[in-house]
């Protein structure tokens, strides 16, 4: 585990974050979502996988975790701290194609720090929370047309943060380069009715998508 410095608006403060290193020559940096930290076996299992899958990743606690509060502070926060994860993670291998990816409020923070200039090679969202369920009229994407890096969406289709679907879709056509991936019948943590699996396997399991995406 590491430590990385952030200026934050409310002042300096350090965010913890586990750094693997891999050979495949770009880093993944992976952020949590609202309800959870960066140990969450859902992540856990994420990364492992794309270190299997021979990328270095760095996985990292928002400030609000940090300090053993449960809601998000402002985004300026969590913008701030994408700012110096990503800074970290060039320190740490100079050179290399940086991805920014996260769960729900961990990529949708991930997409306002880089429309607000974040430089990073790409993004992937783990579920991106378009809306919050039932308030389809109230969208969190007005930034997204203005990021130039290539975006994937990997989404649930029983995601109640994104229905309806259709609504989904004409966002992501809106943006200058991105797809979306289906996951059928996947709930906003990927969980499918009627199949067990642990979670740290339903995290692995979108490894090879994110990884594919990076290599084309």
């Amino acid at each position: 585990m590491v430590e990385i410095r952030v200026e934050s608006p409310a002042g300096p403060t350090t965010v913890s974050a586990d750094w693997s290193a891999g050979s495949a020559g770009a880093v993944v940096i992976i952020a949590h979502g609202a309800g959870a930290g960066k140990d969450h076996p859902f992540l856990t299992g994420f990364a492992d996988a794309l270190a299997a899958l021979g990328f270095s990743t760095l996985r990292f606690n928002f400030p609000y975790v940090e300090q053993g509060r449960r809601m998000p502070g402002p985004a300026s926060h969590a913008i701030a701290t994408w700012n110096a994860v990503a800074a970290f993670a060039r320190e740490q291998e100079p050179g290399a194609a940086i991805w920014a990816t996260g769960k729900s409020y961990g990529g949708r923070m991930a997409s306002m720090a880089v429309s607000e200039g974040l430089v990073v090679d790409g993004l992937a969202y783990l579920g991106y929370p378009l809306h919050a369920p039932g308030k389809p009229e109230k969208p969190r994407a007005e930034h997204l047309p203005a990021i130039r890096v290539p975006q994937l969406f990997i989404e649930g289709t029983n995601d109640p943060f994104v229905q309806p679907l259709s609504q989904f879709e004409d966002v992501v056509a809106t943006c200058q380069e991105a797809r979306v991936i289906w996951i059928d019948g996947g709930g906003h943590t990927f969980e499918v009715k009627g199949q067990k699996r642990p979670t740290s396997e339903i995290g692995a399991g979108l490894a090879p998508l994110v990884a594919d995406f990076i290599r084309a």
